[in-house]
């Protein structure tokens, strides 16, 4: 009987043993490397149940938990690591992990001390933990990269080197540390050398040539089709494509969302958000929210949690505030902080400006959360419009300029209408020490433009009211110069201010500087250009009275707004599409 028992005992454990080889850690890693969580959580949790002391397969699991980028658990992931800590008796790449979970914490210094100490253990020859070490820090928001660089540069000289994860994971540190695309693209390649095959690092060098905007499409979709070729079930590339074709291409946004569902299978817990999402790119915004009302009817207790900004996107684009800004304080209240996008927090700010009781004294720390959060300058200069015109359609001009100012510090290359708008709403704010500052930026980038000269004369003016001080006088001399040489081929851009610095200098002249030849002098410029100018004319004859009149009476040169730079469309956060990850 207890050879029985003993035959059924060790029948058993060699099952439990065949099911856990079955399943290794690589093939956990390769779900991972597809982005199915799922899938990789069961592996890993497999290998845990049957080995609790599988330091390896603790790391990977606790990755699981942290890597969904959608869902992520750092609760379940803490309480894994560190009680794996304690019974591992320090294990190198568990303490990696346990820093890891401090850097998402903000503690910098004991996630340093935990990555220092593993370092240590394993004599920094272990390209596990180092390569660990170098994810974590180029992954946490606190992470420091140029840490990572190094750790991940030391794992690449240990004898025996041959992981492209690690060239993979040097290659997003790179991307963290500088805008400059030629080492990601380096260490991308080098994965490439050590695996052919390696789909990721083809999409990565691809993600690099997108970051650098629509001029590179050819280039980087090259490579998105080289990936998929090389491997047809990695799923990324599809989301990539559903994503970036979301907003302008609704065919090509569903073709790659099918091939990402596909892929995904049952992986993909999402489906019914992404299918509801999907219609909105067709403009069913109705039938986006009857979807995502479905969808939460099915999701239990507690659905999918983006299903509420999503029926805010909907409801805004249905001209629904009410609704919209509904659905959106659910989703603030509901959703992960680190999950809440730019876009997100963007849109919500302008559901707060268009509400005349929403409580705005959160909007400007929501906007500076915004700016922090978005990677683009399109996105923050969208944001910072939508506040600049909120304000200057309230006829707050002060605050409206200090908006439009902004833009200029977050613009690479800051357009003339960038600029006219700060400096202009800040002249009719009656600010002309601020305005002046902005004018000199135009006049410094744009020399040739009479435009510049002109609002900074104006401005100068409105200070030296007097015109005791000559302030304006360079500035509208500069106007003079550009304005006469431009007459020839483009009297009607410059009439305006030419004509307005001429008067400037009649007015000066002859109150100033007491010089009645110079006043008739400027006079005549006018009327040699306008001949029909009236007020010029009586200014010319009393000049040229016997007996000298009192002070003439000057227009008014800043009482007009000026003719503007070629208009760029104001935009802002209005219900544009959502963004999905």
């Amino acid at each position: 009987m207890n050879r029985i028992k003993a035959g059924i005992w060790l029948f058993a454990a060699l099952i439990t043993v065949s099911m856990v080889k079955a399943q290794s850690i690589d093939d956990g890693k390769k779900f991972l490397y597809y982005e199915k969580y799922k899938s990789a959580q069961s592996v890993f949790q497999k290998l845990v149940n049957a080995d609790p002391n599988n330091a390896e397969a603790v790391y990977w699991l606790g990755q699981t938990y942290l890597r969904n980028a959608d869902n992520p658990d750092t609760v379940a992931a803490k309480s894994l690591y560190q009680k794996a800590v304690m019974a591992s008796n320090n294990n190198p790449l568990l303490l990696v992990a346990m820093g890891q979970i401090e850097l998402m914490e903000n503690k910098t210094q004991e996630a340093r001390n935990h990555f220092e100490t593993a370092i240590s253990l394993t004599q920094g020859k272990n390209i596990a933990v180092l390569n660990a070490i170098g994810f974590a820090n180029t992954n946490a928001k606190a992470g420091d990269a140029s840490y990572a660089i190094d750790k991940l540069k030391q794992a690449t000289l240990v004898k025996g080197f041959k992981d492209a994860d690690v060239y993979l994971n040097l290659g997003d540190a790179y991307r963290k540390f500088s805008n400059d695309g030629a080492e990601p693209v380096k260490a991308y390649q080098a994965a490439l050398v050590i695996d052919p095959n390696n789909a990721k690092a083809l999409y990565r060098i691809g993600k690099v040539y997108q970051s650098q905007g629509k001029i590179q499409e050819d280039l980087f979709l090259n490579y998105y089709s080289q990936a998929v070729a090389k491997d047809p079930g990695f799923t990324p590339v599809y989301y990539n494509l559903y994503d970036y074709y979301y907003e302008t291409n609704a065919p090509k946004a569903a073709e790659n969302l099918d091939k990402y569902l596909t892929a995904m299978g049952s992986d993909e817990p999402r489906e019914c958000y992404l299918r509801a999402s999907s219609l909105f790119t067709v403009g069913k915004f109705s039938e986006v929210i009857t979807k995502a009302n479905e969808c939460m009817s099915s999701g239990g207790t507690e659905p999918y949690v983006k299903l509420y900004a999503l029926k805010g996107y909907a409801y805004m684009r249905l001209l629904d505030s009410n609704n919209a800004k509904t659905s959106f304080d659910t989703y603030f209240k509901k959703q992960h902080v680190d999950l809440i996008t730019a876009k997100d927090v963007s849109v919500y700010i302008a559901l707060l400006l268009r509400d005349p009781h929403a409580d705005t004294t959160i909007i400007p720390g929501l906007v500076d959360r915004a700016l922090k959060m978005d990677t683009t300058e399109v996105g923050k200069v969208d944001l910072l419009k939508t506040m600049a015109v909120h304000y200057e359609n309230a006829k707050q001009y002060k605050d409206a300029a200090d908006w439009y100012k902004k833009v200029l510090s977050v613009k690479k290359t800051p357009s003339k209408t960038d600029v006219f708008n700060a400096g202009y709403n800040y002249f009719k704010a009656d600010d002309y020490t601020d305005a002046i500052t902005v004018w000199d930026i135009y006049t410094t980038d744009f020399p040739s433009d009479i435009l510049g000269f002109d609002m900074k004369g104006r401005s100068q003016r409105s200070i030296d009211s007097t015109l005791q001080n000559g302030l304006a006088n360079e500035s509208f001399q500069k106007s003079v110069d550009i304005g006469e040489a431009a007459w020839g081929t483009d009297s009607v851009r410059v009439k305006t201010a030419l004509m307005r610095a001429y008067k400037y200098f009649i007015e000066y002249s002859y109150n100033v500087k007491k010089d009645k030849q110079a006043a008739i002098m400027w006079a005549d410029k006018v009327l040699a250009k306008d001949p029909n100018d009236v007020e010029v004319q009586n200014y010319k004859k009393a000049f040229s009275a016997p007996t000298p009149p009192a002070r003439p009476t000057p227009p008014r040169l800043g009482s007009t707004r000026p003719t503007t730079p070629p208009a760029t469309p104001k935009t802002g956060g209005n219900g544009t599409a959502p963004k999905k990850k």
